[in-house]
């Protein structure tokens, strides 16, 4: 029974009242809308976070293959150039360098084998398009001019002449007793030259850029001592 303080209320006091109106009659508790610009914003931001990666994931992609374009790995096996790099040392090939300028005498160059592209070679490039190459008593020499080489440490014990056609190179090894190269019969196209080794990654503590050997200009006098290593 309803009371006003401790006296109940008379038929006649409830008829005079009448019902609650809805106003007055208890709601039940709603949860309050979050404004419409909040979800407007939290919406952009998802999107703005999955464009992001997009474009973090196609940047990768992108620098990816370029570096591979450009670039190229390659690890040496055996002695074939001792003493200047060396077995199980790993290398940066520069595979653009030589769309703008051809091999020079004195370029350490990776290339596919001529008798297996499947395989590929590391040697110093000697002989050029044109030249004629002859060894004997353990020196190079080129055109009848003998060859300067600071860089090897071990002469040849083996002999030969070979005269290179257009877009031939003559190819050896700096450790002349333990390479397979040109003088065995075969010359090196140009277009199976992958690329001029650049740099040495590993192990760490042959770190750096690989030594090339830069000739005179003159390919008549090719064995001055003045040539330098870049």
């Amino acid at each position: 029974m309803e009371k006003i303080g401790d006296e109940p209320w008379t038929a006649e006091q409830r008829e005079l009242v009448g019902p609650p109106s809805p106003q007055e009659a208890p709601q039940p508790y709603a949860q309050p809308a979050p404004p419409t610009g909040l979800r407007e914003e939290s919406s952009g931001q998802g999107w703005k976070l999955v464009r992001e990666v997009l474009e973090t994931i196609l940047l990768t992609a992108i620098i990816f293959l370029v570096v591979n374009t450009v670039t190229g790995r390659f690890r040496i096996e055996g002695q074939s150039m001792e003493p200047n790099l060396h077995d199980g040392q790993y290398l940066i090939i520069n595979k653009l360098t030589y769309k703008f300028h051809p091999p020079q005498r004195g370029d350490v160059v990776v290339f596919h084998f001529p008798k297996d592209p499947s395989r590929d070679f590391i040697k110093r490039v000697i002989g050029l398009p044109g030249e004629r190459v002859e060894i004997r008593a353990g020196r190079v020499f080129i055109n009848g001019q003998p060859l300067y080489e600071p860089y090897i440490t071990s002469p040849a014990t083996y002999s030969g002449s070979w005269t290179l056609g257009p877009d031939e190179y003559f190819v050896l090894g700096d450790n002349r007793r333990n390479s397979s190269d040109s003088h065995n019969g075969w010359l090196l196209p140009r277009d199976q030259i992958v690329g001029k080794a650049w740099l040495s990654y590993w192990p760490p503590s042959r770190w750096g850029l690989v030594a090339h050997y830069r000739f005179p200009v003159d390919v008549q006098s090719p064995v001055a001592p003045e040539g330098t290593t870049e």
